[in-house]
């Protein structure tokens, strides 16, 4: 893999991650750190913000540093949640670090349903900017930065190519985002990749059906609970559910519509978008060229290193490279609690 830079765009670089001889196989960098990998210990608390439309979202809070000087918001990944591996262990690597960590669970994501129709999707970034507004009002002065895992990922990316300003954000990164969402719709119905699919989408259908028994979605969804029960890929859900649930034609256009790739060029924060290069859920047109990215953005690739993965280390003490790669990061643009003590 070659480098390439371009001072008028952004940066393509090769990562410095290698995966291990037993943890070469894509899904296995997938799989690992969900299913195997031991969770790092971590004490969070939970907040429930009202929202004006009668909603709500939940924000998980971790330990709270003595002194307050910098402050990450995180975004979990499709049907995620502080539950998720990535959450739990970045959340803990961040405090550890020295900084406050906040995450914000997309609607319904946290254990409890939300109160109307609409959900959540890989392009509505109207909650996001509300919370990372409320913690601006909370913390003027403390200097922030975000991070998203896969579909929260590619949000991230949206919103702040929707906002010149950043929303304020020092600093920026998007982890295994799907950056072409019609490609990884397409990627993630292929092969072994199916199990991924059948597993999400289990958990969408069933969250899906709850919500139906409680609200009435006759008016806005056309589609039986049976109907909804017989959906097996992506691009099914997303037209029949997603695309009119919140207001796009069909599947295509909501892709089109909200793939971060799209917005790259109009990133003005510094940020970092970590990339494998045999992620299971996409293929290589994901993949942005420099001229796609804004000069504040770098997509840093490896050859190896599955969907949020990035396992290292040995079978019996495995390590999770995409820890100290953000902390490295972040320590480029946020101040610490060590680093003033």
């Amino acid at each position: 893999m070659t480098i390439r830079t371009n001072q008028s765009h952004g940066s393509i670089v090769k990562s410095s991650f290698n995966a291990p001889r037993w943890a070469r196989n894509r899904h296995i960098q997938t799989i690992w750190p969900r299913f195997i990998q031991r969770r790092l210990p971590l004490k969070y608390t939970m907040e429930r913000i009202k929202l004006d439309d009668g909603d709500f979202l939940d924000l998980a809070w971790g330990p709270a540093p003595q002194n307050l000087t910098g402050l990450v918001v995180m975004f979990h990944g499709l049907e995620g949640s502080m539950h998720s591996h990535y959450a739990n262990d970045m959340m803990a690597t961040l405090s550890q670090g020295g900084w406050q960590v906040v995450m914000m669970h997309f609607r319904g994501c946290s254990g409890e349903a939300n109160l109307t129709p609409r959900a959540y999707h890989s392009g509505e970034t109207g909650d996001p900017a509300w919370v990372i507004n409320l913690l601006h009002q909370r913390y003027p002065d403390i200097p922030k930065a975000a991070i998203g895992f896969s579909l929260g990922g590619n949000m991230l990316l949206k919103l702040l190519g929707e906002h010149p300003d950043s929303l304020g954000l020092k600093a920026a990164v998007a982890v295994s985002a799907p950056l072409k969402l019609d490609e990884c719709a397409t990627s993630v119905n292929q092969g072994f990749s199916k199990v991924y699919q059948k597993y999400l989408l289990a958990s969408m259908k069933k969250n899906l059906l709850k919500k139906m028994q409680r609200i009435d979605y006759r008016d806005i969804l056309q589609i039986s609970e049976a109907e909804v029960e017989g959906i097996q890929t992506f691009w099914q859900f997303d037209n029949l559910v997603t695309a009119p649930l919140h207001g796009y034609a069909d599947a295509k256009d909501y892709y089109e519509k909200c793939s971060a790739y799209y917005f790259l060029k109009a990133i003005h924060c510094p940020t970092l978008i970590l990339h494998a290069l045999d992620d299971p859920f996409m293929n290589h047109l994901v993949i942005p060229q420099e001229h796609d990215l804004a000069h504040s953005v770098t997509v840093e690739l490896s050859e190896t290193g599955g969907h949020v993965g990035f396992m290292q280390g040995t079978p019996a003490a495995p390590e999770v490279w995409m820890h100290q790669r953000v902390l490295r990061y972040f320590r480029d643009y946020l101040p610490t609690t060590l680093e003033s003590a």
